[in-house]
């Protein structure tokens, strides 16, 4: 990893800045396009930050605004660096997006049914997850997802790492993904990362009953400048989906709190990590 900076965020911080430049003058997305000559999807994706803008764009809205000479400048910086060509991008993640934002979150709240969240997988534990996803992909491109993987984890490692919460359910750890050789090096990871300050984790029990959530994964990022919304990135078989409206967010805050709250503390967690490692060290032969 080259670096925290993410072109996603910064045209996610662009858009914002945009929309609240139209919104204050209470013109629509239509006023805008016509008055630029352009079409009213091209506005639109300028202002969710699905597509980059260049500095004739910058100029044009600017001129457009009348914004004064800082602010012309704060959005040119932004549209520069929303063009700029990121480390993850030479993998070819099919989820880059996510990778985008993940890189400037300034907290991720994870929470999963299946697996150990990605940020926290050994790489023989991340390439049986990859393979057991799509069984037909060739090792070349299970090796460089396992790369990407793995090349993610070193955010929570920087000088300040985001705040990470993770919460997963207690048949994970009895899930033997890879073999008990493999899980036992991937739990015995789990105890160690879990000693960071930075990092909470929670393991939900089986005597939790019913749980208050129909997603199987789905992750809370937020970041530090206030004009970035939040994002929940909710994991699907056949697409993701991205929610920033305020309101979606929200009901994904109070549902992970209460899946935090049904958890328990890190230290029982931990115990029963430990416990696991005895287990499958017991199955190694």
């Amino acid at each position: 990893m080259t670096g925290s900076g993410s072109p996603t965020v910064r045209r996610r911080e662009l858009g914002a800045l945009l929309r609240k430049l139209r919104t204050d003058r209470n013109w629509t997305v239509d006023h805008v396009a016509q008055q630029l000559l352009c079409s009213p999807s091209k506005i639109s994706r300028m202002e969710t930050g699905h597509r980059g803008t260049s500095a004739r764009d910058i100029r044009d809205l600017c001129d457009l605004y009348g914004v004064d000479d800082e602010q012309r400048r704060l959005l040119m910086d932004l549209a520069s660096e929303g063009k700029q060509r990121a480390w993850w991008q030479p993998l070819g993640l099919p989820y880059s997006t996510y990778v985008g934002l993940e890189a400037e979150a300034s907290s991720i709240s994870d929470y999963g049914l299946s697996y150990i969240p990605g940020l926290l997988q050994t790489p023989d534990y991340a390439r049986a997850v990859v393979r057991a996803a799509v069984p037909r992909w060739a090792p070349e491109i299970v090796e460089q997802r396992v790369k990407g993987r793995i090349a993610r984890q070193e955010l929570l490692s920087r000088p300040n790492p985001p705040r990470f919460q993770a919460v997963i359910d207690e048949s994970v750890l009895y899930r033997v993904v890879g073999g008990p050789a493999v899980m036992h090096a991937q739990l015995t990871r789990l105890l160690q990362i879990s000693e960071s300050p930075s990092v909470s984790l929670g393991v939900i029990p089986f005597e939790a009953g019913a749980l208050p959530s129909g997603n199987s994964k789905f992750i809370v990022l937020s970041f530090a400048p206030r004009t970035i919304a939040d994002v929940v990135f909710v994991e699907g078989l056949t697409g993701d989906l991205y929610l920033d409206d305020p309101d979606e967010v929200e009901v994904y805050n109070l549902t992970f709190r209460a899946l935090r709250e049904l958890a328990g503390t890190t230290e029982r967690a931990r115990a029963l990590i430990a416990s696991m490692i005895r287990a499958y060290k017991a199955r190694i032969t």
